[in-house]
């Protein structure tokens, strides 16, 4: 089982935070700036890594206006394949500078790679790592092509059955890949909460022995938030700088602020689990005093015999147990006692 891999020295599973990936994807809008100001962004409110994409429209699809090509429904409707990716493509003539601005804020970038040139392009590049993307979970040739190049990688499961993230996986080892994550994933852009099923990341957890994560398509944190009690590693969303921009994922994308938000309770939501642990906390410790115990509720002389209206369950917590109450009833006093006093071992005859 693996219970843990490393992307630029940064150690990801269950034992670590989350692993936060802010996904850039096709939100500058064509704007490199925009993609800069992205990258600034993602450090700023606390994303482990920024995440982009890389292709051209003519290494993901044909340019063709053919039925098959032309897209119905959704986000994207009237548009075809050639027309999405061309206005939705990061420029590979950006990489470069992409790469050289994030290195120099201090945060992670590494990419989705959609054809054989894009890793080799990515590989002169120096990415610490590589995404596959839910449609391409199914191109096993290139995931050999990328576990190659013996980076750390990440499969995203979006429309996968088991059967086919097992073959992913597969595919992976065999090409060599030592450090692999999968990403249970929607494809559904946005996807509503209910679509999510979250009970089967600890299944796939369980069923493929890997680190895992979450490829969340919801408008809002919830859902991600909710996975980190489920066993999440990794969470990955869509990240702009204005969801109105109109660009071609920026309205399922989150803003600043909420990435930031999701960074912090992811954090929260990891220390919170813990361990199985049924001792007592820090934070209880001054309280002890405010549990109930035994005490004596009228005076008593020594040699009384305490009897069921002589003592009570109360707080403060001074006394002895209340469990020891049925025990004590019958017993004699050694020496007086008085009302609003504890009632203790040491002052009972045997």
């Amino acid at each position: 089982m693996s219970t843990e891999i490393s992307i630029a020295g940064r150690k990801i599973g269950r034992g670590h935070t989350p692993y936060i990936i802010a996904e850039m994807s096709a939100n500058h809008n064509g704007d490199i700036q925009t993609a800069f100001r992205l990258i600034e962004t993602a450090k700023e409110v606390g994303a482990s890594a920024v995440k982009i994409q890389t292709y051209r429209p003519d290494t993901i699809t044909l340019k063709s206006d053919l039925p098959d090509f032309q897209i119905k429904g959704g986000l994207w409707a009237g548009k075809t394949l050639y027309e999405l990716y061309e206005e939705a493509h990061t420029p590979w003539e950006w990489h470069k500078p992409l790469f050289e601005h994030a290195r120099k804020v201090g945060i992670t970038i590494f990419s989705s790679p959609f054809d054989y040139t894009a890793v080799d392009l990515l590989e002169d590049l120096g990415a610490p790592a590589y995404k596959i993307a839910s449609f391409e979970a199914v191109d096993l040739p290139l995931i050999k092509y990328v576990a190659n190049t013996g980076k750390p990688m990440i499969i995203s499961t979006g429309m996968a059955d088991a059967e086919e993230i097992q073959e992913a996986i597969t595919a992976a080892r065999d090409g060599g890949c030592k450090e692999l994550a999968i990403l249970h994933c929607v494809s559904g852009y946005p996807a509503p909460p209910s679509d999510y099923n979250l009970y089967t990341i600890p299944d796939m957890i369980q069923r493929f022995g890997l680190v895992t994560g979450l490829s969340d398509h919801t408008v809002d944190n919830t859902t991600a938030i909710t996975s980190i009690g489920l066993g999440t590693s990794i969470i990955e969303k869509h990240f702009t700088l204005d969801r109105t921009a109109g660009g071609p994922d920026d309205s399922f994308s989150l803003e600043p602020k909420e990435m930031e938000g999701l960074c912090k309770a992811a954090d929260t939501a990891w220390s919170a689990l813990g361990n199985v642990d049924y001792g007592r906390k820090s934070s209880e410790q001054g309280n002890v005093q405010f549990r109930r115990s035994l005490y004596f509720v009228k005076d008593l002389e020594a040699g009384a015999v305490i009897t069921e209206d002589s003592v009570r369950s109360v707080r403060p917590g001074y006394g002895l147990p209340p469990k020891m109450l049925g025990s004590i009833i019958g017993k004699r006093l050694k020496k007086p006692a008085k009302f609003g006093t504890p009632v203790s071992d040491d002052g009972l005859v045997d």
